[in-house]
Parts: C-alpha cells; structure tokens; sequence
C-alpha cells in the first residue's frame, strides 16, 4: 500500500484557501500514483474558528460531493482528515473514508474531545470507533487528541488492523509529544501508523499547526516525515510493506502475551 500523506498549510477560518490548497495538492499528490491519499484535522477551517457552526457543513453534503469526485477522479482511496459537521443540530468533528470509486467507505466521529480547548463547547463527540478496509487491507481512525488514549488504539488494534490513519491538528509546541506518541502506538500495537498534522503560520494562526506528519512502520521506524517550519505545506509517501507486521507478530507476539484477565 503506496501512501501519500498531505501536511496542508491551514489559514484558520479561511475555507476557500483551505480547500483550494487542498485540491492543488491531491492532483500534486496523485501524480504520485499512491493507493491511499492521507488529509489533517479540521483542514477546512484549521483548529478551530468560533463559533464553528458557521463553518460547519449540513449533513457532510458540500465534503462528500467534493472528496467524492476527487477520488473517483485520480482512481485513489482518499481518507479525508476530518471537518466540522453540522448533523441533526450537533457539530461533529467527522473523518470521511472514500475508495477508488468516489464511494464512501466508512465515517468516523472524534470520540476523544480536547477539554483544555473546551472543544466540548463546540462539538458533540463519537461514540463508536471505526474500522473498514481498502484495497483489502484492514485499517482503522483516531483523529488528534486520540492518541493520548492507548487503550482505545489498543481497542483498534485488537480488532487487527494493519494500518492506523491519524489526521491531527497538533501545535508546535507539544510536538515532542506528538512524535513520541505516534511512534509508541505503531510499536506496541504492531502497526503501520499514518499521523497527518497540519500547519500554519504563526503570523496568522494564533493555534500554531507544528507538521512533523509521519508515515512509521510497525518496528517504529518512521519511512518518512514531514517538516516543522516547511509552511508552503508538503507530501510525504511511503509503501508499506504490510507483510512485515506479520513477521513483527512472529517475533515478538504481544498479542498472544497479553494478561487481559488481569489488567
């Protein structure tokens, strides 16, 4: 599986820039002839305007339609970062999953909120956690503030996934973190992690995007990454090598190892 994951340059609030930026960059990206075209948290609007219901899209209606045709239209799997929701009166911060066809596969609804943000203010939070696949593969989403929560990856990770998608909007000054935890999710869950951060400009985003997006394989070892200060925005790819987490299972088997009855 060929991955290309877009580290967008996200203006906050400024949504025809945003998706303007964006589709010049997926047809630069698909060039590439990926598998799976990989966006970041709450790309249309970065991280986040007040109040977010006016940047909110009815029912996903204008994103499904355009990340629809983009797919079809480059033959490409595009898991589509995440956008603010308006559905049945509650903003959802929503991650929409779309195959070669333009068909969607699967929605994901953040679960975890960022409280320190008051993101609960603004957005009604997922209850259920997603997996699908693509291009037989199976995969499944965390978005952002997620990932500080191991034991809903492990949940993902019980269910076999092969690939964890992660789009993020993580600021630069908790980066460290953000690289920290990427890599300890894809080692003890023995999984290729895909984390897709934007980032902004300080001068103009007073929540300062930090990139450092990353492709890891399942060993930890990051096939490839993104800047922290490229502001133009870039494509990072790799090819993951999906039997290689079979070999990992073989060698060290956490799996079969674990103790759940008494943690």
């Amino acid at each position: 599986m060929k991955v290309s994951a877009i580290q967008l340059p996200i203006l906050l609030g400024n949504r025809l820039h945003n998706v303007t930026t964006m589709e010049r960059m997926v047809n630069d990206a698909a060039a590439m002839r990926p598998d799976v075209i990989v966006l970041p948290e709450l790309w249309t609007t970065g991280f986040y305007p007040r109040p977010i219901q006016r940047f909110s899209d009815l029912d996903g209606d204008s994103i499904l339609k355009n990340m629809s045709r983009l797919a079809e239209k480059y033959m490409v799997n595009i898991v589509a970062g995440s956008v603010p929701v308006n559905r049945n009166g509650k903003i959802y911060n929503s991650s929409y999953v779309f195959n070669r066809s333009g068909h969607l596969v699967t929605t994901y609804d953040k679960v975890h909120l960022f409280s320190p943000s008051g993101e609960a203010r603004d957005f009604a939070a997922g209850n259920k956690a997603v997996t699908f696949m693509l291009d037989g593969i199976k995969c499944g989403l965390a978005i952002c503030y997620d990932l500080r929560f191991p034991e809903f990856i492990r949940k993902l990770a019980l269910e076999e996934i092969s690939v964890l998608f992660i789009p993020a909007a993580w600021p630069i000054e908790r980066i460290l973190h953000w690289d920290t935890l990427i890599r300890a999710r894809a080692i003890e869950n023995q999984m290729f992690v895909v984390a897709v951060n934007g980032i902004s400009d300080p001068d103009d985003n007073d929540f300062h995007l930090g990139g450092s997006s990353a492709i890891i394989d399942p060993w930890g070892e990051i096939l490839a990454q993104g800047s922290t200060n490229k502001l133009e925005g870039e494509a990072i790819q790799a090819n993951l090598r999906i039997a290689m987490q079979y070999k990992i299972h073989e060698t060290i088997d956490v799996f079969k190892d674990r103790r759940p009855e008494i943690y």
